[in-house]
C-alpha cells in the first residue's frame, strides 16, 4: 500500500496530521525537508541553507565553480557556497527517549514528533555534506552514533532514531555529560526533549558545552494538553515515569498545575538564555517545516549565525 502524499495547509505549511501517517521517518523528513525548500523560493528569507551552510548569492564575475547546483534545483536560485571541504558542521542531536514523551492526546506522541524532528534536521544537514551524529537517552544513555558523513550513516541513524521511546525516567544531567567527554572538536548540539526533568543542573552541564565553544539549541516539544490542561471531568491520571495513579479534578488542580507548568519553563528559557544557548518550544501540532522557519527568524532576528570550524 503506498505512503499518503503529504498536502499543504491554506497557509502553505505541510498538514502535521498527514505527515505523521507516513510510516517511514526517512521519507517525513524528506518531505518536510521539501516542504521548507519550497517555503525558500517563496520567502524573503534565504532559507535554512544561509544558516547552516554560508551560502551567498551568485554575482555576476564569481566563479562558476562555486555555485551549488543542488540548491539551485531547489530553489531555481544560484547561490556560491565557499570553501566547503573547511566549513563543514559537525552536529549532535541529543534525543530523549524517556516515558514521558510516549504522551500524545492525538494520533501521535511526543516522540514521533520529535524523531520526526531530528530525522529532518539529519536529513537535511547529511544532504548539505554535514556530518550527523546522535545521542539518545532516557534515564540513561541509550545509542551513540557519531558525527559522520558517508555512504550509510543516515540510514544508521534513522533506523536509531525509530526505536520505541520506553526509557523511565528523564535525566538530562548524563548525556550531556557524556557528549561533553566524547566530543572534543567545536560544533552543534541540538537538545530535543519535553524538559520534564528537574532543570538544576542543567545550566551546569549547558555551560560545559557552551563553554567549550559548542554552539547550544534546545528544542523543546510538548503535547498541546500539557501546556492548556484542557481536561473538563476528573479522571485517573497515569504518571509513565513513576507509573504511580493519581486521581486528579482539573478544576481544582489547573491553576497551580498551569503556574508550575510555566514556572518550570521560564526557569529553562532563563537558563539557556544566561549561557547563550537558543531556546525553542514547539507542540506536536505545528507544522514541522513552520518550526524550522521560525527557528531560522529568530536567530536571524538575533543576528545569529551557526558557527564552523575546519576539520583539522
Amino acid at each position: 500500500m503506498p505512503e499518503p502524499a503529504a498536502s499543504s495547509a491554506c497557509d502553505g505549511f505541510i498538514d502535521t496530521r498527514t505527515l505523521m501517517q507516513i510510516r517511514s521517518l526517512e521519507l517525513r523528513a524528506r518531505i518536510v525537508v521539501q516542504g521548507f525548500w519550497n517555503g525558500i523560493h517563496r520567502s524573503p528569507y534565504h532559507g535554512f541553507s544561509v544558516e547552516f551552510s554560508e551560502y551567498r548569492q551568485y554575482v555576476p564575475g564569481d566563479d562558476p565553480r562555486y555555485v551549488d547546483w543542488r540548491v539551485y534545483a531547489r530553489s531555481d536560485r544560484y547561490y556560491i557556497k565557499k570553501f566547503e571541504d573547511e566549513t563543514n558542521l559537525r552536529c549532535h542531536l541529543l534525543v530523549d527517549q524517556s516515558r514521558s514523551m510516549t504522551f500524545g492526546s492525538g494520533d501521535w506522541t511526543k516522540a514521533d514528533y520529535a524523531h520526526t524532528l531530528a530525522a529532518t534536521l539529519a536529513y537535511f544537514l547529511f544532504q548539505q555534506g554535514d556530518a550527523v551524529g546522535m545521542l539518545s537517552f532516557d534515564e540513561g544513555i541509550r545509542d551513540y552514533l557519531p558525527a559522520r558523513n558517508r555512504p550509510g550513516h543516515l540510514r544508521q541513524l534513522m533506523l536509531s532514531m525509530e526505536k520505541p521511546a520506553a526509557g523511565q525516567a528523564t535525566n538530562i544531567a548524563k548525556p550531556l555529560q557524556r557528549i561533553v567527554e566524547l566530543v572534543n572538536k567545536r560544533g552543534l548540539m541540538i537538545l530535543i526533549s519535553d524538559l520534564l526533568a528537574p532543570v538544576e543542573e542543567l545550566e551546569a552541564k549547558l555551560g560545559r558545552l557552551t563553554a567549550t565553544g559548542h554552539d547550544v539549541v534546545v528544542l523543546r516539544v510538548l503535547d498541546p494538553r500539557e501546556i492548556d490542561f484542557d481536561f473538563e471531568d476528573a479522571l485517573l491520571f497515569h504518571d509513565v515515569e513513576s507509573e504511580k495513579d493519581l486521581f486528579i479534578d482539573p478544576a481544582a488542580a489547573k491553576r497551580n498545575y498551569l503556574q508550575r507548568f510555566a514556572e518550570h519553563g521560564d526557569t529553562a528559557r532563563a537558563v539557556c538564555s544566561k549561557l547563550g544557548a537558543d531556546y525553542l518550544q514547539m507542540t506536536t501540532d505545528e507544522p514541522l517545516d513552520q518550526v524550522l522557519a521560525n527557528y531560522l527568524r529568530q536567530r536571524q532576528r538575533r543576528g545569529k549565525t551557526i558557527q564552523r570550524h575546519a576539520n583539522a
